[in-house]
């Protein structure tokens, strides 16, 4: 039985064969992530997809123009909001507010796909490079955007961005604070595919169908693995992939794959 969707403030959420589509549904202030319950629902849906054996894989996209702005620049003018208060109070509400998000994604045991449909800025690429593959829009656009407003990544951005295109492009993109373009985003690593903004979410779709289509236990054990191989030395890290194999061996989901390759097989030959 299919668990219940969570209830969500800001974004939408639906399940579709295995592939949870989750919104950013804000598009009056460019999905910014402060100001808006955006932080909560993504932490929700987080935890709901783990929980969730029926879902594969997380698609996240925003709804409008832009997938997602960051934060909200106003509420920073005005120091109110999660902007207000002094150094400590500023701090924690960092930890109990944006932070969260970085910390629930990076627990996401399924893929997850950021489909990004216009511009992602600031926290916003931040988010985009949470996830584990990212499809973009012709009219897509990506910044590291903190530096020009006299801030740092706050949410882990210098953290994520340097494991995605290496420390030297990180750094300039960082520190220059400029916003690159669909191809150039291409060009750098940043995303894997670049396609026009009509077949966006058919082609996010193709790859979430393509994980999706894989068992199910195995796809999430394997993505624990690809998770923790960057920060494990080789005989600790093969350790685990014995037991993990163990637990896959033992598994019906392993012997209906074997079964079904065997029967292709049978059928070429």
């Amino acid at each position: 039985m299919t668990m219940t969707l969570p209830s969500l403030t800001d974004a939408t959420l639906t399940l579709h064969e295995r592939v949870a589509t989750l919104t950013l549904n804000r598009h009056d202030v460019r999905n910014a992530l402060t100001g808006t319950a955006l932080v909560d629902d993504i932490v929700a849906t987080a935890r709901w997809v783990n929980a969730c054996p029926e879902v594969s894989v997380l698609v996240i996209t925003g709804a409008g123009s832009a997938f997602c702005a960051g934060g909200n620049v106003k509420d920073m003018a005005s120091r109110s909001g999660d902007f207000a208060g002094n150094v400590a109070e500023v701090a924690e509400r960092y930890r109990q507010g944006i932070q969260r998000m970085p910390l629930a994604l990076a627990q996401v045991e399924v893929p997850i796909i950021a489909a990004v449909n216009g511009a992602a800025i600031g926290a916003g690429f931040d988010l985009a490079n949470m996830a584990d593959l990212r499809i973009a829009s012709s009219k897509a656009s990506f910044g590291e955007t903190f530096l020009n407003l006299g801030i740092i990544p706050g949410d882990g951005g210098a953290w994520f961005l340097q494991r995605q295109i290496g420390y030297q492009r990180a750094f300039e993109l960082t520190l220059s604070g400029r916003v690159i373009d669909a191809d150039e985003a291409l060009a750098y690593g940043v995303v894997l595919e670049v396609v026009e903004p009509e077949q966006l979410m058919e082609a996010t779709m193709a790859h979430a169908a393509r994980l999706a289509s894989q068992p199910p236990k195995a796809t999430r054990l394997t993505k624990r693995l690809m998770k923790m191989a960057p920060d494990m030395e080789l005989k600790a890290f093969l350790d685990v992939c014995a037991v993990f194999q163990g637990l896959c061996h033992n598994e019906p989901e392993h012997l209906e794959a074997v079964e079904r390759l065997l029967a292709r097989l049978h059928r070429s030959s």
